[in-house]
C-alpha cells in the first residue's frame, strides 16, 4: 500500500511544539452551499460530501483540486477524526491556521466553537466531544462574504475577474489543520520579552489550568535552567551568562524547552521554542536595531502563488521567498494585506530578515461598527500569535485609509487599534496605516509613485511630504519613511489585463537606470530613513515585480542587487 502524502507536513507552530500532534491535511470532502441552506439540510451531521478538496489550499486554488474563482459565501468540509488512545486523560486541542473568514466547527454534529476572522489562527477544545481511540466526524462550516463590507479580505478582488492590483479570492481553509494532545494543566501560551540591554529574556506564561505545587522549568540552551511556580502572567527572568544578538547577517536564535512538573516533580508537559535577543525602537526621526542606526530596505511582498494563492505549496517555497529577496539585495519586507502563516516568521527568524506584519484590512467599506467589531479581535489574535518572532519590527494594522466617510470616527478607531497594539506589544513601533490617513503613528509613512525627478521635488530640501494633508495628522518627529515606491512595469511581452504604476519604461536598460534613479533620489534625502519597493514578484496581472510570478528571474540580479543594497551616505 503507497504512503499517503500529506502537503504542508511540517509542525506549524515551531515556536510552540510539542511531540503529540496530528496533521489533518489532505483528503477533506466538502460542497459548496450557494444558496447558504446547509444548516437547515443538517449539513453539519454529515459523515461526508461529494466532492474532494485537498486541505490546506482554498477551493480557488490549483492545488486544492477544486479551482472554483468564482466567488463562495457558504461552503462545508468533512473528515473523519481518528483520535489517538493514547491522548486519553488530555486536552484534545484542534487547531486551524487560518479560515476565511467565519468558521463554525462541528464534531459529530455538535456544535465546538466558532470563530470570525479570516486571517487568525484560532484553537477549539473538544476534549469533551472527542473519544480517545475512537472515531469522530468533524464538519467545518465557512461563510465568507466578502462584498458585504464588514470583514477583512487584503487584496482578493471585489470583481469577478482579478484587475489593477487586486487577485484571485481565498476562501475557508487556507492555513495547516492540526490537532495536539496537552496535559490538562499544561502550558498555555507564553510570551517573551527579549531585553536586549540586559542580555536577558523575560519569558510572561499563562496555563490551562493552575494546579497547586505545580512549576514551570524554562530551559535555555548553553543557560542554567530557572524553576519558577506555575502562575499565570507573573514574569520569569532568565539572565544569558553571553547574551549574543539577533540580527540580520548574524541571525542568533536560542533553543527554549518549557517544562510543566506537578507537585511530586514529574513532567506533565513539554514544549519546545526559540527566540532571538534583539531591540528595536525609535529616538526622534531615527529606527535603532540593537542600538545601531536602521535604514530599512524593504520590499513589498504580496504572498500570492500561482498555484496555491495564499498558501505557499510547501514550506521551502517560504523560505525561497525571503532568499530571493535577499538576492536582490534589500534586508526585509513589508508583509501586505496579508497575514503571513507562523512558518514565513519562522524562517525570517532562521535567516535574519526583518518584517512589518500587517493586517488584511482591505474590504472593511464600511468603517461601520461592525467593521469595527470584527476587526479589533482578528488584529489581537494576530498580534499575540506573532510577537515572539525577533524578525518582526513593526506592525501596521491598517493600509492606504484614504477619504474616510467621517474622519473624526475614523480617526478614533485608528487610534482605538493603536493603542490595542501597543498595550498587547509595548516593544516594537506601531505604523497606524500605511502610507495614509495617520491619526496616531510612531512611524510617518507615505507612498510615492512618482518618476524620479518627481521624488526629488517632493523631498528635497528635507520635505516631509504628505499624500493628503487635509487627512493626516501633521508629522511631529517621528521616524519617516517612503513605504511604497517604484512599481516599476516590465512585461514587454504581456497582453491584455496587465497592469503596473505608471508608463512602462520602452527597454530593458531604461528599467535599470529609472529604478537607480528612484533609489538615488530616496537616498539623497536625509530626513528619509527608510523605504519599501513595490514588489518582490508579480502577482497575476500585476507586473511590477522583481521577480516573476513564479519566482524565475526577470533581470540581471546582481545589478538589482546592486542598486537595492545602497546605504544613505
Amino acid at each position: 500500500m503507497s504512503k499517503i502524502t500529506i502537503p504542508r507536513p511540517e509542525h506549524p507552530r515551531p515556536q510552540f511544539e510539542r511531540q503529540s500532534w496530528a496533521n489533518l491535511n489532505g483528503q477533506w470532502t466538502f460542497r459548496f452551499d450557494f444558496g447558504k441552506s446547509g444548516l437547515d439540510r443538517k449539513w453539519h451531521q454529515s459523515q461526508g460530501f461529494d466532492d474532494q478538496i485537498t486541505v490546506p489550499f482554498c477551493p480557488e486554488s490549483k492545488l486544492s483540486g477544486v479551482a472554483h474563482t468564482d466567488f463562495i459565501e457558504a461552503m462545508w468540509y468533512h473528515r473523519k477524526l481518528d483520535v489517538p488512545a493514547a491522548w486519553l486523560g488530555m486536552k484534545i486541542l484542534l487547531h486551524f491556521g487560518a479560515v476565511d473568514y467565519e468558521a463554525e466547527i462541528f464534531v459529530d454534529g455538535v456544535s465546538a466553537g466558532a470563530h470570525w476572522g479570516g486571517s487568525s489562527s484560532f484553537v477549539v477544545d473538544i476534549t469533551k466531544l472527542a473519544v480517545p481511540g475512537t472515531s469522530h466526524n468533524l464538519v467545518v462550516q465557512v461563510k465568507d462574504v466578502l462584498r458585504g463590507g464588514g470583514q477583512t479580505g487584503g487584496k482578493q478582488c471585489m470583481a469577478a475577474e482579478s484587475q489593477g492590483c487586486s487577485y484571485t479570492r481565498v476562501t475557508g481553509i487556507w492555513q495547516t489543520v492540526w490537532m495536539e494532545a496537552v496535559a490538562p494543566a499544561g502550558l498555555k501560551c507564553c510570551k517573551i520579552i527579549p531585553a536586549f540591554d540586559s542580555g536577558s529574556f523575560v519569558f510572561v506564561p499563562e496555563f490551562h489550568a493552575l494546579a497547586a505545587g505545580a512549576t514551570l522549568e524554562v530551559a535555555i540552551a548553553g543557560e542554567k535552567p530557572v524553576n519558577v511556580p506555575a502562575v499565570d502572567g507573573v514574569p520569569v527572568v532568565v539572565k544569558l551568562a553571553q547574551p549574543k544578538p539577533w540580527a540580520p547577517g548574524s541571525p542568533h536564535l536560542y533553543a527554549i524547552e518549557y517544562k510543566v512538573k506537578d507537585k511530586a516533580g514529574k513532567v506533565v508537559d513539554t514544549v519546545k521554542s526559540y527566540a532571538g535577543l534583539r531591540k528595536i525602537h525609535r529616538e526622534g526621526d531615527r529606527l535603532f536595531l540593537n542600538n545601531q542606526p536602521l535604514y530599512s530596505r524593504l520590499v513589498l511582498d504580496q504572498g500570492f502563488y500561482s498555484d496555491g494563492v495564499w498558501t505557499a505549496p510547501t514550506d521551502a517555497a517560504l523560505k525561497h521567498d525571503i532568499e530571493l529577496s535577499l538576492r536582490a539585495g534589500f534586508n526585509g519586507a513589508r508583509l501586505h494585506q496579508k497575514v503571513f502563516e507562523e512558518r514565513f516568521h519562522y524562517w525570517a527568524d532562521q535567516l535574519g530578515y526583518l518584517t512589518w506584519g500587517e493586517s488584511a484590512s482591505w474590504g472593511m467599506a464600511r468603517w461601520n461598527d461592525a467593521c469595527c467589531r470584527n476587526f479589533l479581535p482578528e488584529w489581537a489574535e494576530v498580534v499575540e500569535r506573532d510577537l515572539n518572532h525577533p524578525s518582526i519590527v513593526a506592525w501596521t494594522p491598517f493600509n492606504e485609509t484614504a477619504h474616510p466617510n467621517d474622519l473624526r470616527q475614523h480617526r478614533r478607531f485608528v487610534i482605538d487599534t493603536y493603542e490595542l497594539t501597543k498595550r498587547l506589544d509595548p516593544t516594537r513601533p506601531v505604523n497606524d496605516t500605511s502610507g495614509y490617513s495617520h491619526a496616531k503613528t510612531d512611524l510617518y509613512t507615505v507612498h510615492n509613485y512618482a518618476q524620479p525627478d518627481g521624488l526629488t521635488k517632493d523631498f528635497g530640501g528635507g520635505a516631509h511630504w504628505r499624500n493628503f494633508p487635509d487627512e493626516d495628522v501633521a508629522y511631529d518627529g517621528q521616524p519617516y519613511l517612503v513605504d511604497e515606491f517604484g512599481g516599476i512595469k516590465w512585461a514587454p511581452d504581456a497582453k491584455g489585463n496587465s497592469w503596473g504604476y505608471g508608463d512602462a519604461p520602452k527597454t530593458l536598460e531604461e528599467f535599470y537606470s529609472r529604478l537607480e534613479a528612484e533609489v538615488d533620489a530616496l537616498l539623497a534625502c536625509p530626513q528619509i530613513c527608510g523605504y519599501c519597493y513595490t514588489q518582490l514578484t508579480d502577482v497575476e496581472q500585476e507586473q511590477n515585480g522583481i521577480y516573476n510570478y513564479d519566482r524565475s528571474e526577470k533581470f540581471d540580479m546582481r545589478r538589482i542587487a546592486a542598486i537595492f543594497g545602497k546605504e544613505p551616505q
